[in-house]
């Protein structure tokens, strides 16, 4: 069976999309090829890598992308948008994507509050991000050939 390339989109690539890319490259089984980019790339959020750290995902080898690092030059099958602004403003037409899905989280990184509550919504959306990648990975649907 061919890997299935996906790419997750948000607005900044700074916590949403990076978490699901590391997620989906743990729970992929080699069935899937994960990327994530932003139409606004910001740089990886501090509480991003604090958060994934707690729960053994590695980001070192990600990096904030933009959208044009992949758009033409990366055929994807499967565009998976994380957050509202994404999916409004992500080109309508992918060369190669055969599945969108829109997965609307809360941005962490707009939080307010201590740096405990900040931290608290950085887990909580790590978490909601990890239950809908393992089961969305544990769907026959979910591979495509």
């Amino acid at each position: 069976m061919q890997t299935q390339r996906v790419l997750f989109l948000c607005t900044g690539n700074s916590a949403r999309s990076q978490m699901a890319e590391a997620i989906l490259r743990k729970y992929g089984e080699g069935r899937f090829e994960a990327f994530s980019a932003g139409l606004k790339p910001k740089g990886i959020h501090p509480l991003t890598i604090q958060v994934m750290n707690e729960k053994g995902y590695d980001l070192s080898g990600q990096h904030s992308k933009g959208v044009g690092e992949y758009l033409g030059k990366l055929l994807v099958q499967t565009l998976i948008t994380l957050c509202d602004d994404a999916e409004k403003n992500c080109p309508t037409v992918w060369p190669g994507v055969n599945t969108r899905l829109h997965w609307a989280f809360e941005d962490p990184a707009a939080s307010e509050g201590t740096d405990d509550q900040k931290l608290a919504k950085f887990r909580k959306v790590r978490d909601q991000i990890e239950q809908k990648v393992r089961a969305w990975v544990a769907e026959p649907s979910a591979v495509k050939a």
